[in-house]
């Protein structure tokens, strides 16, 4: 079979063609448009056709990673394409950062790009040279079969074609017949009939979207009448189907948390078929009752708001370094905290915000990890909400340390944030504590696309686990937290497959998690310090802990409380 040279506008860049075309399009598992044009250097291209649940595709895992560590310091180009449409950003996530693959990861929506390359299985290989011509298709090798296995394989199909390729030389093969799983083409959202907006979408809106997409609040368009989500509703289908909105990236397999704001399948089907049957209103008469939105707080309104003493400028460029202000609070006795809310003045420029509780004498870090931190802000992230009979205590005689850091956005403005309080009518049974077992000695490797690090923290006493919190920056991948019984038995509490630097959440459990004393919780993290990673800003520099976004951190945040009531 002849294989036509095709132009990469023809094959690789969905992005590139007219709007009204471009509803698939290659994403890479952030959510960003992708295309092979961004590699200028490469001097060949392989591209592997993969799926998370076809058998032969993983077995050839190892094998691609093989091929990789051979051929990338050579000057190709690898890329995963995850073709099935079923299979969602979250999963190709999970099974990317599960196989660990340090090479770019893709999702074909639509099968824009199998169509045109004639791929029809997974696992299938394609090799382009460095101007985006094909010049092979077909199987990684012949080891593995619809029924058999070999040992070793003994005909290398694609690193032949990758050697011919590099060396300028015509292919004996331009294709080899690949074996393996037909590609799914069905979405797995079902199709509901007769959907509208007033009875069955405009509930789902208000309970999983409204809290940030209404006026004044941090999403950029509102969805509270049916005006507002009909005007945006090809853009509404592609980000929840693709489940990039709502923002949450925990992995569903692991751990329940209350405050998980992802939405079900059902409600995606329904959010679906509602725009795919041309968003019909329904009759207003179903509408549920506008829900009236507590006005600039998500917590209710605050007992008590503390600012930063005095407006701050923020210059239009250049580096801002993080800046501390203590304010005092003025009470006469310690006070019990069950809710607490950071809300930035100019949200364009704060990064993020930390308050700690700022003792005469004393710092707000200890040598073993825990700290004074009330409250943190960052893009995504939600407010302070204690479980029922715990609470945060203020002593009487700290002060309020804001720990702001701003990025400026290209124009000279101003920022006062301030912090809200909502106190606990008695004092709670137990108290909340907070660590943060972080790893300064971490040094991620030029170029490195998967890199490791892990850290552990030993509890001393019985405690619930009540939230966990990751934190890196733009190189972050992927981020685990696990707990290891005294017994070493192992159990994953939380897994972030697909870490977003813009969107940082806290995650409360559902039901808090009982270690007993001498448990360990270990953090594991994943970078990607590659030219792959769109956010990375030089992939050439060993990374090394620091403040600033191209400095990176592993900060693993935990609050718990003691299991022994406090009285």
């Amino acid at each position: 079979m002849m294989l036509r040279a095709l132009a990469l506008s023809a094959i690789l860049a969905p992005a590139l063609l007219p709007a009204q075309e471009a509803k698939p399009a290659l994403r890479d598992i952030r959510g960003n448009r992708r295309s092979l044009s961004e590699f200028k250097e490469a001097k060949a291209f392989a591209l592997f056709f993969v799926g998370v649940d076809c058998p032969m595709a993983n077995l050839y895992v190892p094998r691609l990673l093989e091929l990789h560590q051979a051929w990338a310091p050579k000057g190709v180009r690898f890329v995963a394409v995850y073709p099935n449409e079923a299979e969602t950003l979250e999963a190709v996530a999970i099974h990317s950062d599960e196989k660990g693959f340090p090479f770019l990861v893709v999702k074909d929506y639509g099968q824009r790009l199998a169509d045109k390359l004639g791929v029809q299985r997974t696992p299938e290989a394609v090799v382009l040279d460095k101007d985006h011509a094909v010049k092979y298709r077909g199987r990684i090798d012949d080891q593995y079969g619809a029924a058999f296995r070999k040992e070793k394989a003994t005909s290398n199909d694609l690193a032949d074609a990758l050697e011919a390729v590099l060396a300028g030389q015509a292919l004996n093969a331009a294709a080899v017949e690949a074996d393996g799983c037909l590609i799914g083409r069905k979405s797995a959202l079902p199709r509901k009939d007769g959907v509208t907006w007033a009875r069955d979408v405009a509930p789902i809106v208000q309970k999983r979207c409204q809290a940030c997409h209404r006026p004044g609040e941090i999403g950029p368009i509102p969805l509270v009448s049916y005006e507002d989500a009909a005007g945006h509703a090809a853009m509404i289908r592609e980000v929840v189907v693709q489940k990039r909105m709502p923002p949450w990236h925990a992995d569903p397999r692991h751990g329940k948390f209350s405050n998980d704001r992802s939405l079900a399948a059902d409600e995606i089907a329904t959010i679906a078929s509602w725009i795919d049957s041309g968003s019909p209103q329904g009759d207003p008469k179903d509408l549920p009752k506008p829900v009236e939105w507590p006005k600039g707080w998500a917590i209710g309104t605050p007992d008590a708001v503390f600012s930063l003493p005095r407006d701050v400028d923020v210059p239009a460029q250049g580096t801002v370094e993080y800046l501390y202000f203590n304010v005092p609070t003025g009470f006469a006795e310690d006070r019990w905290v069950e809710r607490a809310e950071i809300r930035p003045g100019n949200a364009r420029v704060v990064h993020h915000v930390l308050v700690y509780l700022k003792l005469p004498g004393k710092g707000v870090h200890a040598l073993d990890g825990s700290t004074t931190a009330l409250v943190g802000w960052a893009p995504g992230d939600m407010p302070f909400i204690v479980s029922p009979g715990t609470a945060a205590r203020i002593p009487r005689e700290a002060e309020l340390q804001f720990e702001v850091h701003y990025t400026p956005i290209g124009a000279a403005t101003k920022d006062r944030t301030s912090v809200g309080l909502i106190f606990a009518k008695k004092p709670p049974e137990r108290e909340t504590r907070m660590n943060i077992f972080a790893k300064l000695a971490i040094a991620i490797v030029p170029g490195a696309g998967h890199h490791q690090e892990q850290s552990t923290m030993t509890f001393r006493e019985d405690v619930r686990i009540l939230t966990l919190m990751p934190h890196m920056h733009v190189r972050g991948k992927s981020y685990k937290y696990e707990a290891i019984w005294p017994d070493g038995k192992t159990e994953m509490l939380l897994s972030v497959p697909r870490w977003d630097f813009n969107w940082q959440s806290v995650y409360r459990f559902e039901t808090p998690v009982s270690l007993p004393r001498g448990s360990k919780i270990r953090q594991t993290a994943h970078w990607d310090n590659s030219d792959n990673n769109p956010l990375n800003p030089d992939p050439s520099k060993k990374v090394r802990w620091g403040l600033q976004t191209w400095e990176e951190m592993f900060n693993g945040w935990v609050q718990y409380v003691p299991e022994k009531p406090a009285r």
